[in-house]
């Protein structure tokens, strides 16, 4: 499914974020930069080791939740990996929404000042931290939406999600955030 806003494309498919083409892909990341499991897991082994030596190097402290930061790519095709740490879900009444927006808003402002012109996404926090899929898709597009609305870039952003129930969801909640894609 594809939608343009403001120029710019916003896909949604099914597929395996670390196989994209794209200039940065996103990755799920804890706040130590450690490597887990999931699609943090899946980069660091595509990616190879360089993308951890690296993190390391640049970012000892670790990436507050609701903030990204970036890398090179290693063995990716990507010119970049985007480490974004989405909130852990513990009911809604700990700011998960806005941490979760914001860390999406990081990306696709590190994305711009990169000069990307294509991104890729997971669904984030909706793994291993348990967001609940509708609401992470809701937030996830309409944070995304809002900024292609503003800076119409970068050219592609892509939802890349790992099933088909992600994929559904995120289409779902697309289907309902039409009033904000139409001028």
């Amino acid at each position: 499914m594809q939608v343009k806003i403001n120029g710019a494309s916003l896909e949604l498919v099914q597929g395996d974020v670390t196989l994209q083409e794209v200039d940065a892909i996103v990755n799920a990341a804890n706040q130590a930069l450690a490597g887990g499991s999931g699609v943090d897991g899946a980069i660091h082994r595509r990616g190879g080791s360089r993308i951890m030596l690296e993190t390391d190097r640049l970012y000892p402290q670790g990436c507050a939740t609701g903030s990204a930061v970036f890398s090179g790519a290693g063995d990716l095709s990507a010119n970049y990996v985007f480490h974004a740490v989405g909130p852990r879900w513990s009911g809604g009444n700990n700011a998960e929404a806005e941490l979760l927006g914001n860390a999406y808003q990081q990306c696709l402002s590190l994305a711009c000042e990169k000069n990307c012109r294509s991104i890729a996404f997971p669904s984030l926090s909706t793994g291993a931290y348990c967001f609940p899929l509708s609401q992470a898709a809701t937030i996830a597009l309409t944070t995304t939406i809002s900024f292609l609305r503003k800076r119409a870039a970068p050219e592609l952003v892509r939802f890349v999600l790992f099933n088909r129930q992600a994929l559904e969801e995120f289409e779902r909640a697309l289907g309902n955030l039409q009033q904000l894609i139409e001028p």
